[in-house]
């Protein structure tokens, strides 16, 4: 470690949607996570050259194996190369955990609900993988919004999660698959209000996605009469 910064090597590099991949890391100096936390990824070229970028965990607990998902971003510098060419073996930097504000703890009991678009999915794949693991009795929903359903990560594993204490909301904004008769389009005050929980039961709420995304959810969230307060925002550059 140097700086704070760990030798991360590539144990897995998986095309999860067309343009996204899921990373599985070994860091040995690794402490863990929490549910929602984030950490900075270092690539340096044989030049010298640095580019960092911060990505969320999938990922959580007292373990040296770290979980990505990474878009490949059509301008990227970086992220095309973690997409496309990063192989197994391979080596870079990571300086983490970071965060503290937009994480889930097993010791919450309130409802949660969770709001998605895209990989935004990602921090909150960790806490609902968090919630499962400790049996939590707290009511966990996620609206999940995805341009079709080749676009959504995890799609497997959440439908599995689906149950008395887990509910799963989807809305397609392009291609939804065949007869589906749910919602389309853009998240609008229409499809929030029929698809989360309700502001009188009290929800601590988690929104992760584009910053125009997470915006909108937010602000129609207020509208709804949930408190601000209760409402976390992680948000991503882009549209």
């Amino acid at each position: 470690m140097v700086g704070g910064w760990h030798v991360a090597t590539v144990r897995a590099a998986e095309m999860a949607i067309p343009n996204g991949r899921v990373l599985t890391l070994d860091v040995p100096e690794w402490t863990g996570s929490l549910p929602g936390q984030h950490l900075d990824l270092r690539l340096t070229a044989e030049d010298g050259y640095q580019a960092v970028r911060s990505y969320s965990l999938a990922s959580y607990g007292e373990t040296t194996k770290v979980e990505l998902a990474v878009d490949r971003l059509p301008d990227g510098e970086v992220s095309p190369y973690l997409v496309d060419e990063l192989a197994p073996g391979d080596q870079f930097e990571v300086k983490g955990p970071l965060g503290g504000y937009f994480v889930w703890r097993p010791k919450q009991t309130e409802p949660v609900q969770l709001v998605a678009g895209g990989s935004g999915v990602v921090p909150l794949m960790a806490m609902a993988r968090a919630h499962r693991d400790a049996g939590s009795p707290a009511p966990f929903r996620l609206l999940y919004s995805v341009r079709s359903a080749e676009h959504a990560y995890y799609a497997d594993e959440l439908a599995g999660l689906v149950g008395e204490r887990f509910t799963l909301d989807w809305v397609y904004t392009g291609r939804a698959p065949d007869g589906w008769s749910g919602p389309m389009g853009r998240i609008n005050r229409a499809i929030i209000e029929s698809q989360t929980t309700p502001a009188a039961e009290r929800p601590t709420v988690y929104i992760c996605g584009a910053t125009g995304f997470v915006e909108t959810a937010a602000s129609i969230m207020v509208k709804l009469g949930h408190d601000p307060m209760r409402i976390k925002t992680e948000r991503f550059g882009g549209t």
